[in-house]
């Protein structure tokens, strides 16, 4: 997968749980009908967002953003539906090209996250289960933690 790749669909896929949450926050709000939007498109969300997170920050590394690039792409993340926003300024920028800069036969790394990196991209199959453990932890650990409070409760 390419850095271009990996950021739009994760962009994408943001757009479509924030479009979900918000369904369900209208039916929890809104309507009163139930609550069971927000539980599940907002596990959903959560899960997207955490991976989202993880890769811009290794967009980073890997593409050596400028420090405003990444918290202008994270904040997207934040935003509902600006990682469409997020997605396009990266494209017009070339931000995340088609190919990885520390990948297998690319440039050397220079630091400890560059290493990090560049280990993953070399396996990618390992790196994407570590990667779905680590969103799976920090999602459980979330959980555990609770959700935020409610406006008005």
């Amino acid at each position: 997968m390419t850095p271009r790749t990996l950021f739009t669909w994760l962009a994408r896929a943001e757009v479509i749980t924030w479009t979900l949450l918000l369904i369900g926050m209208w039916l929890k709000y809104l309507t009163r009908a139930t609550d069971l939007g927000v539980r599940v498109f907002g596990l959903a969300h959560g899960v997207v967002f955490l991976a989202y997170v993880l890769a811009v920050l290794v967009l980073w590394v890997d593409q050596r953003w400028r420090l405003r690039e990444v918290v202008a792409a994270l904040a997207a993340g934040v935003v509902p539906f600006a990682t469409l926003w997020a997605e396009r300024r990266v494209e017009r920028a070339g931000l995340a090209p088609r190919h990885w800069r520390l990948g297998p036969g690319g440039q050397a790394a220079s630091s400890v996250p560059e290493r990090v990196v560049g280990a993953a991209l070399a396996r990618p199959a390992t790196a994407s289960v570590v990667a779905a453990a680590g969103v799976g932890l920090m999602t459980a650990a979330l959980l555990v933690i609770g959700p935020p409070p409610t406006p008005g409760a």
